[in-house]
Parts: structure tokens; C-alpha cells; sequence
């Protein structure tokens, strides 16, 4: 990438050492957004948080937490398929391939890949796209094991980092979105971001996805509403986060998590509930948010999927689909495609 065109997407470049390097846009282009952001979403009628500011530093932590619990299923399941995907993904690629991860979080899922690239290529490639602080310290940690591992990495939103590689180089890549993170958009917004991937994509790259599949309702529920509360402290962690970078007053004691599954759109809704009536300051949204008692601010959709949707969705983007991959229970799918 060229001087000119990382100073023109507004990045930062930081160099750790001649393995790792990543790409981080300025300080005050992210205030900036965020407070614009929850300054917007926070003044209608119905309230909402973009669930992509769960993942500040604490947030990602909470979230690996979630991921080891007995009732989540979507990461235990979706690494049984990574597993099997061991034999059968290489037919896929071959060493001129690099491995591009949107949300990479904590990297357990990503090893798995990356043991697969190790066997493909002398030196393996990883650019990792992630929201989250985590990512940097993630990345160390996988350079500690994958001596001919390289990493840079974009700490930035995923319509950021994808605009970032759509210009950075002629190499082919493997697109991941694992975990059921696709699921959060809504079917409009789902439709637009596959259709900023393929247009991101060149002929030749692929896209694994992973998309959680229709099930049992109290499966749905459970995983939503953990015994312990980490999804709950996870939820209202988003507020502390408001408290801290913009300068807010919320006290977490007068919310509580509230999630449901709506079968009728196949989707979890998560909220949280204002337990009485109250007025909090957001100084640097330049809001004073006021809030009934059992008045709800949306957080989270996570839709759930027919195989169906899955072929229909991603065709209608222009996918070519190469391989749907689902556990013993069909409870969780990856599937790849490559650009028509």
C-alpha cells in the first residue's frame, strides 16, 4: 500500500516488528464516529446501540466468556466444521493465497485456518479486520506459534478494513466471517455488506461464511440468556463503554438484559430495559437521553437461517457457491464462495 493512499483512508500505520504491523485510522476519527453514531441512534423513537460497539477491550474479553459457556453452541459447533474442513478446504486454495479474517477477536477459530495455510505455504499470510484493541494483542500471541506467520492487521470497522484491502495489493485472498456475526444485520443492511464483499473481492478470492441455522426455540433462548449473566454483564457493558469514551452518566443498576427469540423473523432480539424512569447526560453526543420505565434500547438481531435462505441470499448477491459444510445436529453451517 502506498504512502498517499493509506494518509488519503486516514490510517496510521504502526510497525511492531518485520512480522507484525497493523493499521489503525486516527484517534479522532473514531471519537468522532462514535459519538455521532450513538448520538443518532439514540435519538428516535425507537432506540438502538450498534451491536459492533459491544467490543471495546472489556467486551471482547466478555464475549470470549460467552463463547465457553454450556449453553452457546455457535463456537463449539462451528469449530467441530473448521475441523472437518481440514481435508476437504485445501482442494480450494493454493499458496498464492492469503487468509483476511473480518472480526478476528480472541483467533481460537483462526488457528485452525491457519494450520491449514501452514501445510499449503512457505510463508503464510494473515490480515486480520477487527473493531477491537484485541486484535494487536491476539496477533502476538499467534506469531509465538506460527514461526513463518506474518500479520497486518486494520483495527477498524469491517466496511473500513474491506475498503482498505480493496486497494492494497494483487494477492488472492480467503475472506473469513465466521460465528454467526452476519446474523446481527438486518436483511437489507446483510444484503449491502456481501454485496461491499464481492465488490471487494477479485477474481479468484474466496469467502467463507458461517451462518447459525433455525433450531429449537429454548436452544435459541438459552444461548441468549446464559445461567451465569455474562451475556447480560456483555449487554450492558456497551453502556460503561458510553460512561467512558463520551462522557455519559448512565447508571448499569437502572437497566437489565432482556432477549426473545421472534420465530416469526427467525431472529434473537436483545434489548436493554430501563427499570425506571430516567434521564441520562451523553456530553460528547451532545444528548440528553430520556428514558420511561421498561422503555427498551435494541442492541442485538442475531437472524437465524434456512439452508434455503443461506443459497437463495448469497446468490442473489452474485456468489458462486462452491461447498456448504453443517454439523452432525444442523445446527451450524460455513459455506464458500468465489465472484461470478
Amino acid at each position: 500500500m502506498s504512502n498517499t493512499l493509506q494518509k488519503n483512508l486516514n490510517y496510521k500505520k504502526y510497525v511492531v516488528d518485520n512480522r507484525l504491523q497493523y493499521f489503525k485510522p486516527h484517534a479522532s476519527r473514531i471519537e468522532k464516529t462514535f459519538a455521532e453514531e450513538i448520538s443518532f441512534s439514540l435519538n428516535r423513537r425507537c432506540k438502538f446501540i450498534s451491536p459492533k460497539f459491544f467490543y471495546d477491550k472489556k467486551g471482547s474479553d466478555l464475549f470470549e466468556k460467552i463463547c465457553m459457556l454450556p449453553e452457546y453452541y455457535p463456537t463449539k459447533t462451528e469449530i467441530i466444521i473448521l475441523k472437518k474442513l481440514q481435508n476437504e478446504l485445501p482442494s480450494y486454495l493454493d499458496k498464492n493465497f492469503r487468509v483476511v479474517e473480518l472480526g478476528s477477536g480472541a483467533s481460537v477459530k483462526t488457528r485452525i485456518i491457519l494450520d491449514i495455510f501452514s501445510k499449503i505455504c512457505d510463508v503464510v499470510e494473515y490480515f486480520p479486520i477487527d473493531i477491537s484493541e484485541i486484535l494487536a494483542e491476539s496477533s502476538e500471541n499467534l506469531l509465538k506459534d506460527y514461526e513463518h506467520l506474518h500479520i497486518t492487521g486494520i483495527i477498524d470497522t469491517y466496511e473500513g478494513g474491506l475498503e482498505f484491502l480493496k486497494n492494497y495489493d494483487e494477492k488472492k485472498n480467503l475472506i473469513l466471517f465466521l460465528g454467526s456475526s452476519f446474523g446481527n444485520f438486518s436483511p437489507v443492511d446483510g444484503h449491502e455488506f456481501l454485496q461491499k464483499i464481492n465488490s471487494t473481492m477479485k477474481k479468484g478470492d474466496l469467502f467463507l461464511i458461517g451462518l447459525d441455522l433455525v433450531k429449537d426455540k429454548q436452544i435459541l433462548e438459552s444461548a441468549y440468556d446464559d445461567s451465569q449473566g455474562i451475556t447480560a454483564e456483555f449487554n450492558l457493558n456497551v453502556l460503561s463503554r458510553i460512561n467512558d469514551e463520551l462522557d455519559a452518566d448512565f447508571n448499569l443498576n437502572n437497566f437489565s438484559h432482556h432477549s426473545l427469540y421472534n420465530e416469526n423473523d427467525q431472529r434473537i432480539e436483545m434489548y436493554l430495559k430501563s427499570l425506571v424512569n430516567q434521564s441520562v447526560v451523553i456530553s460528547k453526543s451532545d444528548l440528553l437521553l430520556n428514558l420511561e420505565k421498561d422503555e427498551l434500547i435494541h442492541t442485538e438481531y442475531s437472524h437465524k437461517y434456512k439452508l434455503s435462505d443461506i443459497h437463495k441470499l448469497l446468490d442473489d448477491v452474485g456468489f458462486d457457491i462452491k461447498h456448504t459444510w453443517l454439523d452432525d445436529k444442523n445446527h451450524f453451517s460455513l459455506t464458500l464462495v468465489s465472484k461470478i
